[in-house]
């Protein structure tokens, strides 16, 4: 059940639940909604990091709050969707909800570097979202320290979130290259031990 999963993980140390949200348009994949983020936030306390992989994010900013998400990432490539970015980051957090702002394996990571000083935080996706079977994309870690680097020339202290095939095996040159939020999947939820799969992934 979904409550025991979320029992499991919250004891086994987590920091907080990332919650992606798929529409089958923007992403090719379709995900739970709002029912299931409301489900969430009544059985745990833990930050709802909200991923919203979704081509109108804009129009549910309002109910994401209430389902009771702390943080919304939205996607830079919705700017190719005739999206203005700057207007929902602002509604964002006129809706006094964090902040986050995705890049996909294709998109360079200065084009975060605008919104940069906006943010709670930025996401750098690891592998291509919406699409299973994946593993870690290792020009991510350049990707990585490319933005951690210019975050740091400018002394930004915006927290950079790393997701997608994120294991024990690659945590550690993520942070060595700067991320500081590493977002695991299956390498938490499907280990028999979430809570040394956890600790396997910690600096």
């Amino acid at each position: 059940m979904l409550k025991d999963e979320i029992e499991r993980i919250e004891e086994a140390g987590a920091d907080l639940l990332h919650l992606d949200v798929m529409d089958g348009h923007f992403v090719p994949n379709l995900s739970f909604g709002l029912p299931v983020v409301e489900a969430v936030r009544r059985v745990t306390d833990l930050k709802l990091d909200t991923h919203l992989m979704i081509s109108d994010p804009g129009e549910y900013i309002e109910a994401f709050k209430k389902a009771g998400s702390d943080s919304l990432t939205v996607h830079f490539e919705l700017t190719t969707h005739g999206i203005d970015l700057d207007a929902l980051i602002g509604q964002i957090q006129d809706a006094e909800i964090e902040c986050g702002l995705a890049v996909n394996p294709e998109t360079p990571v200065v084009a975060l570097f605008p919104f940069a000083a906006r943010c709670a935080l930025l996401l750098v996706m690891s592998l291509v979202p919406g699409f299973g079977g994946q593993s870690f994309i290792p020009e991510t870690t350049q990707k990585l320290r490319q933005l951690s680097q210019w975050l740091n020339e400018g002394e930004m202290s915006v927290p950079i979130q790393v997701d997608g095939g994120v294991t024990a095996e690659n945590a550690a040159s993520c942070v060595d290259a700067g991320a500081s939020l590493l977002v695991a999947g299956s390498a938490v939820f499907g280990a028999a031990d979430a809570g040394e799969a956890i600790r396997r992934m910690r600096p």
